[in-house]
């Protein structure tokens, strides 16, 4: 497994979804091999913290054994509104797509901070919503994964609707 990194990890910080603590998933990821993992809460940033912690005090380690260094990869699957995230109308409003958000480097963790705050203040219905506009605004050095069948764009192909799912890429 030395070359897998895993893009899409859920941790005990996604209710219902996931409940690794990360100090044991970053553990497990070392000794399969792997080279890093990237955290996706549902609709939150909470490991974080924790992931950059553990890393930090796992890479110490390493270093003493002569091993590559742990790369933690910051992300979050985010809920996207299908119109904009302040709108809360119950008959429209109420779906919501997955999508996986990764930080490229120190701006891109700046701009996925931004979305999910956002998300959390200006776009609860809920949950914490982001919408089209806040993507195009915040995009810069973040990784954009199509996610799980709840995406948008998984959906749309589900549908036979390329056309749609094209636009949405």
């Amino acid at each position: 497994m030395e070359d897998f990194v895993h893009l899409h990890v859920h941790t005990q910080y996604s209710i219902l979804d996931g409940q690794a603590p990360v100090d044991k998933l970053v553990d497990k990821a070392i000794a399969n091999g792997m080279r890093g993992m990237a955290i996706t809460d549902h609709g939150n940033m909470f490991g974080v913290k924790d992931l950059f912690d553990v890393c930090n005090k796992r890479n110490k380690d390493l270093k003493k054994e002569g091993k590559e260094p742990f790369k933690p990869i910051f992300g979050c699957e985010v809920y996207v509104a299908p119109r904009r995230k302040e709108d809360k109308d119950k008959n429209l409003d109420r779906r919501r797509y997955h999508l996986i958000l990764l930080a490229k480097n120190a701006n891109g963790y700046r701009n996925l901070i931004q979305l999910v705050s956002r998300a959390w203040v200006d776009g609860f219905y809920n949950k914490p919503r982001t919408d089209h506009y806040d993507l195009e605004k915040f995009h810069e050095d973040i990784i954009c994964c199509s996610a799980c069948i709840a995406g948008e764009v998984p959906r749309a192909i589900l549908n036979d609707d390329i056309e749609s799912a094209r636009k949405s890429i």
